[in-house]
């Protein structure tokens, strides 16, 4: 299957400029981008939209067919804050410790090369320093799996070095099952009454294994431009499953950083990246802009889908984006719309 990984290190660009939100444009009606318009001409994508929300308003743009503000779309990473809340909750509510190893909650289950329960934490895999392989990366990872047989997939391939950071959806689909120990519910049921159903977060949904998208929605596309519209989530599980809408993902990221959904000191501890040496949070991952400013969020790929929501540390200032493909063609779109939006003008 397409890797789940996330896209850590960005490269700089500013050749292309995106006009930024300003007074008197507090307007939720659809404008033309030249940015945007360009994930589709050099980024390959049959259509692209975002949708962008500050102290100004709300701004939402698209190019190319077949796209709106209200399409249900596959998110894949971004699930990974979904379960690192759940867990950070949890943790608040003192029904485990990030301190604790995985051994405490499933006895026995990682056992591997290199790999061993008894001293991999909860917070080594939510930072990704577990040192457990990432299961999308075995060749024949493209059918639905289980929980337990995408830990089996991973424990066949080496380890990659407790305590360095090696971006591993591993690591979430154990957490997950942590989150089912526990509880006693799937992280699913966790979610919808921890997240979703708080937050009114009314286009996101954790599918299971139904395999059409709620309407509405528009057509996802392959790499090769095949029809990938209809998936099995299970491919993904806690690692990628989650469906929502732009609205959703922008408001999931503002209450967040906002301080709804965790205390204030689990919500630090989210964002403290030491321990993946600086690359990534607790389900969460930093960008530093080309102007110093640095932005909270996390992408996510699976087949037929790009998402990336940003947003500023308070969470005030949100942008999401979503191509209708597996990936941009042209690395240096991302960047330059990311900065174009956050970025002081001028600088």
């Amino acid at each position: 299957m397409p890797s789940l990984r996330t896209l850590v290190a960005i490269p700089v660009s500013l050749a292309l400029l995106l006009a930024p939100v300003t007074a008197g444009s507090a307007s939720s009606a659809e404008v033309t981008d030249p940015l945007l318009s360009q994930f589709l001409t050099k980024g390959g994508a049959p259509a692209a939209a975002l949708l962008e929300r500050d102290g100004n308003g709300v701004r939402y743009a698209a190019a190319g067919p077949g796209i709106r503000r209200a399409d249900h779309f596959r998110a894949g990473s971004i699930t990974k804050t979904f379960i690192a809340v759940l867990v950070l909750q949890l943790a608040a509510e003192h029904r485990l410790s990030l301190s604790d190893p995985v051994e405490h909650y499933l006895p026995g289950l990682l056992r591997g090369q290199g790999v061993d329960g008894r001293r991999i934490t909860l917070r080594a895999l939510l930072s990704h320093t577990s040192g457990l392989a990432d299961f999308s990366e075995a060749t024949h990872a493209s059918l639905p799996l289980t929980p337990l047989q995408a830990v089996r997939l991973a424990l066949a391939l080496p380890s990659t070095g407790a305590g360095r950071f090696s971006y591993s959806s591993t690591g979430y689909v154990v957490l997950g099952m942590v989150v089912r120990r526990v509880t006693g519910h799937s992280y699913a049921a966790e979610a919808r009454r921890r997240i979703i159903a708080p937050l009114r977060l009314t286009g996101t949904s954790f599918p299971g294994a139904r395999t059409a998208l709620p309407a509405p929605h528009g057509r996802a596309y392959a790499a090769d431009g095949s029809d990938v519209t209809e998936l099995d989530p299970r491919v993904a599980g806690a690692a990628g499953e989650v469906v929502t809408t732009l609205d959703d993902l922008d408001r999931f990221w503002a209450a967040l950083l906002g301080g709804e959904l965790l205390p204030a000191h689990r919500l630090r501890e989210m964002l403290d990246t030491r321990a993946a040496q600086g690359a990534y949070g607790l389900g969460i991952l930093p960008v530093k802009l080309p102007c110093g400013t640095t932005v909270w969020g996390h992408n996510g790929r699976i087949p037929g889908s790009y998402v990336r929501s940003a947003a500023s540390e308070d969470g005030r200032h949100v942008l999401t984006f979503r191509v209708n493909t597996t990936s941009v063609a042209d690395p240096a779109l991302e960047p330059a719309l990311l900065a174009a939006a956050f970025c002081p003008r001028g600088r």
